[in-house]
């Protein structure tokens, strides 16, 4: 499993999965679609007890959920791939959910210009850039 991956996929919820209650499931339903929601809560309800037992998987999950910026995000990656390495059970569940998130063709796309492709791009040019000019 590409824990790079499975972060990038976690990284646009995580905000809402620190908040308790319907109100967060719901507005992170609304904004961000019911179905990944489903899966990304499935994944952090797995994934949250090793994490919390875990100071620093805490902190940077906590860090990504407020600035989900590269820094952020490789540091939560690591220590994500440091819980699974230490425990086969957790790896084989978060790799089984995840699996399931990816076989439902789950796409989550946020941030300034973030691109969605869902399966290949091939012999393609995407542009996300002001002023940008392609010959």
């Amino acid at each position: 499993m590409d824990v790079g991956l499975l972060t990038a996929f976690l990284a646009p919820f995580l905000p809402y999965l620190f908040k308790a209650g319907d109100s967060a499931a719901q507005e992170a339903g609304t904004r961000l679609g019911k179905e990944a929601w489903s899966h990304a809560e499935r994944l952090w309800r797995r994934l949250r007890p090793s994490v919390e037992a875990k100071p620093a998987a805490l902190e940077a999950a906590g860090d990504a959920a407020v600035e989900p910026d590269d820094d952020h995000l490789t540091a939560l990656r690591l220590q994500l791939e440091k819980l699974l390495a230490a425990d086969g059970d957790l790896a084989a569940d978060v790799e089984r959910l995840f699996a399931e998130a990816q076989a439902a063709n789950v796409v989550v796309v946020s941030g300034d210009r973030a691109v969605g492709v869902g399966r290949n791009v091939r012999d393609s040019i995407i542009v996300t850039g002001d002023d940008a000019q392609i010959s």
